[in-house]
């Protein structure tokens, strides 16, 4: 079966192999004459930038580049993203990279026709409703990682670096118009990279198929995701250039982004502070709180789990299976058991279970989260106490 297709869910997607060639006609088809491509720091001279910037310039398009963003983005990187934007006159923007350089793009082009701060827009109640929605600019994505699932997202993610804390930014109109997922692009991400990124697929995944209440179409992708991962992620890691499994976890990182709109839960609550306190990679983050949250939420999800490791084909399918399985995949492709061989100390606990209780994520937990239970999961992470 060949894995390509134009798909109109939740917004156009080019997905195939070879689709980049696509990128100049895409901005087109958005009236983009003047697109600012935007990645990160990484990716601002790898081939696979260049040659975007090279085909968009062949194809008459003024595109220019800015890549001054960190792995984790703060409030600065925004700042100069506008700068940019303004010098260039652009009149759009392409989103290229991961989940760091999709969600910068995004926002410059959410922000580059607003006059209020960009914590006005937090995702609370109706805060979005105050952008002029007129005013925001064109969005292409390309996602060269597949994780985050940013490119069919209407939110991204910054630091706001007085408090450490990543906040939110959610409007609608921040969907990306188009899409152009080349499974390709994704063949030279480093092998911890691969790794992470996949786990973050998996998470918003799992999370969002755990996440009460009911949402049925949610559900369904969340679960197909999950066994696109499974079928997937460790051919991804260990034989780089597998087209197929590439896509595979592509699509899989697009279906958890979108199955999220349920919730997520526990794992993105702790993880969002401990990524803004130590710098940690995100996807990994969440890869090493799985299992601690999965045990502290079980009571809560046995069910729910037994029944996607019965459609997943896990040997007795079970709450058991399961986190066997998890506990396997994580050895398998280098993610570590605890929080403390990820480079994170013990030291801010309760700064981190405060944090975590207030994070947008908490609320989507299939048990309540309160400082003690967040406690409690970060102790376990920290020694390996699944």
């Amino acid at each position: 079966m060949s894995l390509t297709g134009n798909w109109n869910y939740p917004t156009s997607i080019r997905f195939g192999v070879g689709r980049i060639a696509e990128l100049a006609d895409a901005c087109r088809s958005q009236g983009i004459q003047r697109p600012l491509l935007v990645t990160d720091r990484g990716l601002g001279q790898a081939p696979i930038t260049l040659a975007a910037l090279d085909a968009m310039r062949a194809a008459g398009l003024g595109a220019a580049l800015y890549c001054d963003i960190k792995p984790n983005p703060v409030s600065a990187d925004l700042d100069a993203g506008l700068k940019a934007w303004s010098s260039g006159n652009h009149d759009g923007v392409v989103a290229f990279g991961g989940g760091s350089g999709l969600d910068m793009g995004k926002l410059i082009a959410f922000m580059s026709g607003q006059s209020r701060p960009v914590w006005d827009f937090e995702d609370i109640g109706d805060y979005w409703t105050r952008a002029d929605a007129d005013r925001i600019a064109p969005i292409i994505a390309v996602p060269t990682t597949a994780g985050t699932g940013s490119e069919v997202g209407r939110a991204a993610v910054i630091i706001e670096e007085s408090t450490h804390t990543k906040r939110i930014i959610f409007h609608p109109k921040m969907m990306p118009r188009v899409v152009i997922s080349d499974p390709a692009l994704t063949v030279g991400m480093p092998t911890k990279i691969t790794a992470g990124t996949g786990m973050d697929a998996l998470s918003h995944c799992l999370e969002a198929y755990c996440a009460p209440g009911f949402h049925p179409l949610a559900d369904g992708i969340a679960v197909e995701g999950m066994r696109l991962v499974v079928n997937a992620l460790e051919r991804a890691v260990h034989t780089p250039d597998d087209l197929d499994a590439r896509a595979q976890m592509l699509a899989a990182a697009a279906m958890g982004a979108t199955a999220f709109q349920k919730g997520l839960g526990g794992m993105h609550a702790l993880s969002h502070p401990v990524g803004a306190l130590y710098d940690t990679h995100h996807g990994m983050t969440n890869a090493v709180f799985m299992p601690y949250v999965l045990h502290a939420n079980r009571s809560a999800i046995e069910e729910r789990i037994t029944r996607l490791a019965a459609y997943l084909q896990l040997p007795n399918p079970g709450f058991k299976s399961f986190m066997d399985y998890i506990l396997e995949l994580r050895q398998n492709i280098g993610v570590p058991h605890t929080l403390k061989e990820l480079g994170v100390d013990d030291r801010q606990v309760e700064l981190i279970a405060d944090m975590a209780i207030v994070d947008p994520s908490a609320g989507g937990n299939p048990l309540p989260m309160t400082k003690d239970s967040a406690t409690r999961i970060f102790t376990a992470a920290y020694h390996g106490h699944v």
